[in-house]
């Protein structure tokens, strides 16, 4: 039984996403790094009430949106959720962005990706869990790729950046592929 444990990772805690997060929100939003890596629509900075439209959106609709939290610090760094799960089916898009570049490329988005995973396999009960990511993208590839997605189409040349297309690779992990790895 995880009770407590069920949003504890080993480095970060997932926990609600506050309507006093939509400052710091807008501020990694605007940062154009991270909207390059996340959004298929054009780069552009997002403005505080276009985050709290999104925050209201979420609050009222059936996603599970969560904080990602450092377990030792608390700080706030990031946001993972499952995006309008279909019961019926089992299955859901999952999506994560850590929104602080000081915690990039040191394992706190793969922790919170398998603290997600868990939550949507035992807590939700789903039988699959699919995310898009884009062919440049390498890093979250690799990321994946270590929680066990398997590349299942790609969609090529279907975003473009920086004056070339690139591929948007779905990916998809079954409930009978995962494991939750405990480091």
């Amino acid at each position: 039984m995880l009770g407590a444990n069920l949003l504890r990772g080993e480095r970060v805690y997932l926990s609600t996403i506050e309507r006093e997060h939509i400052p710091t929100l807008t501020r990694w939003y605007q940062n154009l790094d991270l909207q390059y890596l996340l959004f298929m629509q054009p780069v552009f900075p997002l403005s505080e009430q276009e985050e709290t439209n999104w925050y209201e959106h979420i609050t009222r609709d059936n996603s599970h949106q969560f904080s990602i939290y450092v377990l030792d610090t608390n700080a706030l760094i990031g946001t993972c959720g499952l995006h309008g799960p279909d019961l019926r089916n089992r299955s859901s898009e999952v999506g994560i962005s850590i929104g602080q570049p000081s915690y990039w490329d040191q394992g706190y988005g793969t922790d919170a990706m398998r603290v997600l995973l868990r939550y949507g396999f035992y807590e939700i009960n789903l039988h699959r869990i699919e995310l898009k990511v884009y062919s440049f993208n390498e890093r979250a590839i690799r990321s994946y790729e270590k929680l066990g997605f398997q590349k299942e189409v790609v969609a090529r040349q279907a975003i473009f950046r920086d004056g070339q297309y690139h591929d948007v690779i779905i990916m998809g992990l079954l409930r009978s592929e995962w494991r939750d790895v405990r480091e």
